[in-house]
């Protein structure tokens, strides 16, 4: 099942790329209210936007992030038939990527 949502919109010669990602991202310190034991660390470590194959943000998260995090970035240049792509990996070594083309 996917985990992103990525949706993107031309403004001009620019590019507003929105992604709505499904992950817990648990930071470790909360406790288990059932076991009483703290809950395992989950989160996103790792997400890289590609513009056309071209790398333009590679972004370090931690556990500051909320659950099911929102994001967005403008990209300049874009043109219709552009391909944009989001990957994350997390801390236990998941991984998604979702891909939208420019219209």
């Amino acid at each position: 099942m996917p985990t992103i949502k990525l949706r993107l919109k031309r403004q001009g010669d620019r590019i507003l790329v929105r992604a709505l990602i499904t992950h817990p991202m648990e930071t470790g310190r909360r406790i288990d209210p059932d076991t009483g034991r703290p809950l395992p660390a989950h989160y996103i470590q790792q997400l890289r936007l590609e513009h056309n194959g071209r790398t333009v943000a590679d972004c370090r998260l931690s556990t500051a992030v909320s659950r099911d995090p929102y994001l967005a970035f403008r990209l300049r240049d874009g043109k219709p038939g552009d391909r944009v792509k989001l990957v994350w990996v997390d801390n236990r070594g998941a991984t998604d990527s979702a891909e939208a083309l420019v219209e």
